[in-house]
Parts: structure tokens; C-alpha cells; sequence
């Protein structure tokens, strides 16, 4: 069995994993699986009301779990794979715990290719937040994964150094971006010729 398959297995088993990004190592656990959910946010010291996205290993993929307008469609295409969390209306198979019980959840396809083997092999959303706990520093690599997260983990996927600038969060409906990140300057500028549409 593959370190990817092994990984894969635990995300079914209800367990967390630690895996490689093109921007950051995210925490890995059944985003559909409100208890799996709930212990990404107990390890990191999350609190609840923070939403967590859900990682697919494609645009296509995550139309089985959120419902996005054409506009929002169009930007996926455009952006995904890539390092940007595109904020969308959930389908009720995502847990409210996962949205802080907001009705729209941030959708990541990694530009990554071992993200996106993990992603394919595990057949669930996966949770895509970064390893570390909260109000630390973003993990690049796996040496500075915390002891706390590295105990409660069941697989680390080693990917070497990441990128370490985070995705940018946007909302491609509204047009608001929540979080400047990656790519921030390309986004901005689809949203202001897109502006008329939708």
C-alpha cells in the first residue's frame, strides 16, 4: 500500500492526515463526516466559528457538494487547479460544523499533484485547512508540524518545502474577496472585466 493509499484509508477511517499543498500542508479529514470535522477543529484549537473549506481533486468533483451559479462556475474553471479558495453555496451533504453553519463553503483544488492523488484516492471531500494550530505559523514542511498535530495525525504525506503564501479566499458571485492570497491581482482583475455579468 502507498503512503497515499495508506492516507486515504485513514480520511475513510474517520482519522486525520497531514498533506502537501502548492501554498501550504493542509489537515486532512472527511469534510462530510461532521465528527471527523469536528476533531480537525479540536486538534487545532479552532474556534467554531470559523469555517473550514473542503479540498476536491476537481471542478467537477465539487459540484457533487456545493451548487454554483454559472458565474462562479466560470471562475472555478478559471482558477482551479490553483492556489484560491472559491466561496460557494453548499448542498446539504456538507456539515454545518464545516460552515459554521453558514450556508456557503470555500471550495480548494490544489495545483498539487500529490494533494490531488490523495484527493482522487480518498472519494470523499477532504478538509482544507492549514496543519497547523491555531494562531501558529503555516506548516511548510513537515519538520514544523507541531508535536500536539503530529501525535493526533494518523499519516503525514511528505510533499518537501511549499510555496507558504496562502490561497486567496473569494466570493466570485458578489465579487468580495475574504482573504488576499495567491494570485490576489489575477483574481481582482476577472472580477472587474466579469463585473457586468451574472
Amino acid at each position: 500500500m502507498t503512503d497515499v493509499e495508506r492516507a486515504a484509508r485513514a480520511i475513510a477511517d474517520g482519522d486525520l492526515v497531514v498533506y502537501p499543498t502548492e501554498t501550504v500542508y493542509g489537515m486532512g479529514a472527511n469534510a462530510v463526516d461532521a465528527e471527523a470535522v469536528e476533531r480537525v477543529f479540536e486538534v487545532k484549537g479552532r474556534d467554531r466559528d470559523k469555517p473550514v473549506s473542503l479540498g476536491v481533486p476537481s471542478v467537477e468533483r465539487a459540484t457533487e457538494y456545493v451548487d454554483p451559479t454559472e458565474r462562479e462556475l466560470d471562475f472555478m474553471r478559471e482558477f482551479l487547479p490553483g492556489p484560491v479558495t472559491v466561496v460557494v453555496r453548499r448542498r446539504d451533504a456538507v456539515p454545518d460544523v464545516l460552515t459554521a453553519g453558514r450556508e456557503k463553503v470555500g471550495v480548494r483544488v490544489p495545483d498539487h499533484d500529490l494533494a490531488l492523488e490523495l484527493f482522487e484516492a480518498a472519494e470523499v471531500p477532504v478538509t482544507a485547512t492549514s496543519a497547523n494550530l491555531s494562531g501558529t505559523g503555516s506548516v511548510r514542511e513537515p519538520s514544523e508540524l507541531s508535536d500536539e498535530v503530529r501525535e493526533r495525525v494518523a499519516a503525514v504525506l511528505d510533499g518537501g518545502r511549499t510555496d507558504g503564501m496562502e490561497s486567496t479566499v473569494v466570493d466570485a458571485e458578489t465579487g468580495e474577496i475574504h482573504r488576499r492570497g495567491a494570485m490576489a491581482d489575477d483574481i481582482e482583475a476577472w472580477l472587474a472585466d466579469h463585473a457586468d455579468t451574472g
